[in-house]
């Protein structure tokens, strides 16, 4: 069976991979300015939080737009049970990463993330059935100790919280398998509507419960109008993004795009050095260099196999 990845994967012209090329760039060089913001705010308002906002903010953005153009009937998804599923996930990753945000650099944490399309390789050889050789299991363990190299230096000061981006890029990778399975079939302002309805009340229950047993990292926290409006932008930001992201996947085969995913590393440097002066050191860099190097290594295996004619 094929991977989700190549699930994605459609005959497009000339025209559509440019758009899609042009929509994934533009989209991955934009969205760190999004976690800068939540790494900001979260200095007062714990991860949670910031991620409950976020969600807040895409439902509320999408409510008018899908009555208007769906009707009613459209805030529900066609598949109700897996847009639920792929929601949670969501919801769960970026309430990781943002968590993770509080403490560690933003680039590193975006490091440790870029894990996620190794671990959607193995993934998909576990739930889909696809065959994976040694070469892409041996990027993948590479892809491992890189994040390794890039984690130690935080864990030794951060404990536990700094493997959080690794738990945020095991949902995201089953939330990508899941939006793999449902972009062709579901609509997009449906999907992108249900994410935020249900992450809103997901990251509601993890608040209330986590205010009632006294965990500090889940306990709400009063925001200032100004943590609002950063929020709010922040939320903006998101949600204009990842709709980007699923019609680049409708207009481009993801083997081609998926590459682009490691510009928010240049652009979540940069951002990370200019607003809080953090900037990886020598080690980091060589941890994020084994990370992308084992990441474009697996797309390029899959463009290649996908490149081969089928018997």
């Amino acid at each position: 069976m094929r991977s989700a990845q190549r699930m994605m994967t459609r005959p497009q012209g000339a025209t559509d991979l440019t758009k899609g090329l042009g929509l994934m760039l533009g989209t991955m060089l934009i969205l760190p300015s999004m976690d800068i913001i939540a790494k900001y705010v979260s200095a007062n308002i714990v991860g949670v939080q910031v991620a409950q906002a976020r969600f807040g903010f895409q439902m509320i953005v999408l409510l008018p737009a899908v009555l208007a153009w769906h009707g009613v009937g459209g805030l529900l998804p066609n598949n109700l049970w897996l847009n639920t599923v792929r929601s949670v996930l969501m919801a769960g990753a970026i309430a990781c990463f943002f968590t993770a945000l509080r403490w560690m650099p933003v680039a590193d944490v975006i490091a440790v993330f870029f894990l996620e399309p190794m671990i959607l390789t193995v993934l998909s050889a576990v739930f889909l059935g696809e065959k994976v050789g040694w070469r892409r299991m041996m990027a993948v363990s590479l892809g491992f100790v890189g994040a390794m190299v890039v984690v130690r230096p935080s864990y030794d000061v951060f404990g536990p919280v700094s493997l959080l981006p690794m738990l945020a890029a095991l949902l995201f990778a089953l939330y990508l398998m899941l939006t793999s399975k449902l972009s062709h079939s579901e609509n997009i302002l449906t999907m992108q509507f249900w994410s935020g309805f249900v992450g809103v009340v997901t990251l509601n229950v993890v608040m209330a419960s986590g205010s009632f047993a006294g965990v500090e990292m889940l306990t709400f926290r009063p925001p200032t109008l100004t943590e609002w409006a950063l929020m709010g932008l922040a939320g903006a930001i998101g949600t204009s993004m990842h709709l980007l992201i699923v019609q680049a996947f409708r207009l481009a085969p993801a083997s081609v795009l998926a590459p682009l995913n490691y510009m928010e590393i240049v652009s979540a440097t940069a951002l990370g050095f200019l607003v809080f002066g953090d900037f990886p050191d020598a080690l980091k860099w060589v941890g994020i260099t084994i990370i992308v190097g084992s990441g474009l290594f697996i797309f390029w295996r899959e463009a290649k196999l996908a490149a081969k004619p089928k018997l």
